[in-house]
């Protein structure tokens, strides 16, 4: 997939992060970054219309081949999870209607292969990133940051699987891929 370009998305309501690489020659290449900041708009529906309106904007510009977004996790507030999912729609949305295939990742995955430590903090999110890409990051782009954590991710699960952590299928779901005959 050499000088494919990879979306990276850190949705958000109050704060969106994008980060844009291209793979080239084996390593990935910094492109662009940015945060939308909607922390003052209060009205929900025009959030997402900022965020639809960004991503589309950010795919007309850059032509991403993929975008690799980061999914919901564990919240204790379920409308938490509600908004981020809208947030993530509105992305998706724009995203396929460029005809740009989506992938997502947690942000422990995005972490543990950017930095080895899924438990990492932001910080040495940041740190990795910089000496990766050769780029210097300001901590003020923390979500932006988190957006090109989840692109290097995508772009170590296609360059070396075994760098991004691939999922096992256990149980059910192990049996259902390996016995799909026997499934109703």
């Amino acid at each position: 997939m050499d000088g494919a370009v990879i979306l990276g998305i850190d949705p958000g309501t109050n704060l969106l992060g994008f980060g844009v690489i291209r793979a080239c020659g084996g390593r990935a290449e910094y492109v662009d970054m940015g945060v939308l900041d909607m922390r003052k708009d209060k009205d929900p529906y025009h959030k997402l219309r900022q965020i639809y309106d960004t991503v589309t904007e950010v795919c007309r510009n850059y032509r991403p081949d993929v975008m690799a977004l980061e999914s919901p996790f564990y919240a204790k507030n379920a409308q938490v999870i509600l908004k981020l999912g809208r947030a993530q729609g509105a992305a998706m949305i724009a995203a396929l209607e460029y005809g740009i295939e989506v992938f997502e990742y947690a942000p422990r995955e995005a972490k543990e292969a950017v930095t080895g430590n899924g438990a990492a903090a932001k910080e040495q999110v940041g740190l990795m990133l910089r000496k990766t890409l050769g780029v210097p990051l300001d901590t003020e782009f923390m979500d932006a940051t988190d957006a090109l954590a989840i692109a290097m991710c995508h772009f170590y699960r296609i360059s070396n699987p075994l760098r991004c952590g691939t999922r096992q299928s256990s149980g059910w779901e192990k049996f259902i891929l390996e016995n799909p005959d026997r499934v109703k």
